[in-house]
């Protein structure tokens, strides 16, 4: 049975501001209705395996669990984990989890941040990288280039072996000469990241060559513990883990590494001349999304996510416009734009890692405004949410319910809020905001006081586990 493991960690900083540290680009919507991770798990449809398992940051824990519920699919289950340390470490978290009730499944290993077009052409690559799998090899797909690429890796195929080819070798990102002639010989992949394997031969092999990881990732799965829908690890063992992608800490070492070829529109969105690469296109080669206009534009790529964008002769631009960001770079540049964030990140500016929209296990809230002394959200509870019994040293609230019905509890008082009425929260009162209705509750927030940090809440109680014992 194949046991789908699906790795949504990783910050996207190349396709800022849309995609940033604590809402990357697995968890937007960049190629259609769903987002990435989503669209990573409903391409699954049509392959025989069991709910897929889950491996992803802590800060996006309630993303990626609110994004699976969306979809309506089983998982087996959310690993956190708690520093990141690359690939070996994280899919041997799964190995190790894989067999403890003596299974030993094929893992088909995925990131939750790749597009493919043609899915039939997946699965038969998959069902082909089963039958090597099953005779214990381990499995990597290799893309068919259809440029050269200098942004990938290269996988080079050595002698046919049954439905694939021995792997004769992993190249590094190559210059474009040499590219070109990876391409034309036919002998080259890029490498996808993309893997299939016995549990119990990925553990072996990563035993053999790199037993410091193994060690590390049985003693932190030895002390687990279930929180919700997530799996959490000891964090001191991992953090004591080396950080390896498995490529250098196993494919590159294995005598077993076999190369099946997969053409299916695969790309990995590294940047946003791959996005536009992806989209679909006008007549112009313009690819939009939200409300533009566009008078003599040709091959340009535009975001709009909340009001109108204009473009007047201008071609081969990137023009990315958000609630508090606007981005806009040369198509062939853009690739740079990580630049920017790490003058953001030097600056501890916001905008390098959060959104304005902020989402919540309970919801979402935006921040509309903000001035010295004052701060104005729009929050969204979902139906049954509750945020944490909670107060604040240093400011008052008002919230003045939109939509809804909001159970409201101020110290040792409850009531009930319906649309167009309103509440006062001191300072210091011990207070918690529920929604028991059946649709969302929205409501603004105006928050006014000496501080109006985000750490400037104190919590007693919280279904999320976000009181410290």
């Amino acid at each position: 049975m194949i046991l789908p493991v699906v790795m949504a960690g990783g910050s996207g900083t190349r396709l800022w501001p849309l995609s940033r540290g604590n809402y990357p680009k697995q968890f937007l919507s960049l190629s259609g209705e769903h987002t990435m991770l989503q669209d990573t798990l409903s391409r699954l449809n049509g392959l025989v395996h069991s709910p897929a398992m889950l491996i992803c940051n802590e800060e996006h824990r309630f993303i990626a669990a609110e994004q699976v519920r969306q979809l309506g699919v089983k998982h087996s289950g959310i690993f956190l984990e708690p520093v990141g340390r690359n690939t070996a470490p994280a899919i041997a978290l799964a190995a190790f989890k894989a067999i403890e009730k003596g299974e030993d499944p094929l893992l088909l290993v995925l990131a939750a941040d790749h597009i493919i077009d043609d899915i039939v052409s997946f699965h038969q690559s998959v069902n082909k990288a089963s039958e090597l799998a099953k005779q214990g090899k381990l499995v990597t797909f290799g893309i068919v280039g259809n440029k050269p690429e200098t942004g990938y890796g290269y996988i080079k195929r050595g002698e046919e072996f049954s439905t694939g080819f021995v792997v004769d070798s992993f190249v590094e990102k190559p210059d474009l000469e040499t590219a070109k002639h990876y391409i034309a010989s036919g002998d080259y992949y890029w490498n996808s990241g993309m893997f299939l394997f016995k549990a119990s031969r990925y553990l072996a092999e990563l035993k053999a060559f790199r037993p410091d990881i193994y060690n590390a990732c049985k003693k932190a799965i030895e002390i687990q513990s279930n929180d919700l829908d997530f799996i959490r690890v000891d964090r001191a063992a991992f953090e004591a883990c080396p950080d390896e992608s498995v490529d250098y800490a196993v494919m590159e070492h294995t005598q077993d590494a076999v190369v099946v070829p997969m053409d299916a529109g695969w790309s990995d969105v590294g940047g946003f001349a791959a996005l536009w690469e992806v989209s679909t296109k006008d007549e112009n080669g313009n690819a939009f999304t939200g409300d533009v206009k566009a008078v003599d534009t040709k091959n340009t790529l535009v975001f709009g996510e909340d009001k109108l964008v204009a473009t007047v002769g201008v071609e081969n631009l990137v023009i990315v416009n958000t609630k508090d960001a606007v981005l806009v770079a040369h198509k062939d540049q853009s690739q740079h734009v990580k630049s920017i964030v790490q003058q953001l990140k030097a600056e501890n500016r916001s905008e390098a890692t959060m959104h304005r929209e902020v989402y919540r296990p309970w919801g979402k809230y935006d921040s509309v405004d903000n001035g010295e002394r004052f701060q104005v959200k729009r929050i969204t509870v979902k139906p049954g949410a509750k945020l944490s019994v909670q107060m604040h040293h240093h400011r008052a609230e008002h919230w003045i319910v939109v939509s809804g019905t909001a159970k409201v509890q101020i110290d040792d008082t409850e009531q009930f809020v319906t649309e167009n009425e309103s509440v006062y929260i001191p300072i210091t009162a011990v207070h918690a905001l529920e929604n028991p209705g059946k649709v969302d509750l929205e409501l603004i927030e105006v928050q006014s006081g000496s501080y109006l940090g985000e750490d400037d809440i104190v919590r007693f109680e919280d279904r999320y586990g976000r009181v410290k014992g």
